[in-house]
């Protein structure tokens, strides 16, 4: 028998205003006191680091070059290396505040590889448990989130704090 399960972040993201412009170019233009809103957790010099709101999964986080590019090569030497000390930053502050099993980390490359926003390029970082994808995804295509977005900002935010600049 079928049970209607309950995913009232879907709502959320359908019903929401969708901004005119690029959300990754914004969300760093933005006064820092703008952070915690626009779940931004780090920043660096060339890239930042924000949670994942749609479809969010506890700890996930982006790390994105500040450069609107959506190609790996359009980075130059600077910026490329600062995206790469702020993932392997974020990775760490991952594995300090989250403790997971694993990590998926990767990127989404072109609208047809799934990237959701295909004209930016953006790293993910995941957080994965043993048996965290459970039956959930396969018998109802939905997850178990078990922290909410404001809670994981505050954690994140003070794992980067503690790593220092």
């Amino acid at each position: 028998m079928q049970q209607p399960l309950w995913a009232p972040w879907r709502m959320e993201f359908i019903r929401s205003e969708k901004p005119a412009g690029c959300i990754f170019c914004d969300f760093p233009a933005a006064p820092e006191a703008a952070d915690r809103g626009n779940l931004v957790v780090h920043r660096s010099a060339h890239a930042f680091t924000c949670l994942n709101r749609f479809p969010y999964n506890s700890g996930h986080v982006m790390v994105i070059p500040r450069a609107h590019v959506a190609d790996l090569g359009a980075l130059g030497p600077a910026e490329w290396a600062d995206l790469q000390e702020e993932l392997r930053r974020a990775a760490a502050v991952v594995k300090a505040v989250y403790r997971p099993d694993g990590m998926n980390v990767g990127m989404n490359l072109g609208r047809a590889a799934g990237a959701g926003i295909a004209d930016h390029l953006h790293w993910h970082v995941v957080p994965r448990w043993i048996g965290d994808n459970n039956f959930m995804p396969v018998l109802a295509d939905n997850r178990v989130v078990v922290e909410a977005l404001d809670e994981a900002w505050q954690r994140l935010h003070a794992g980067f704090a503690a790593l220092g600049p």
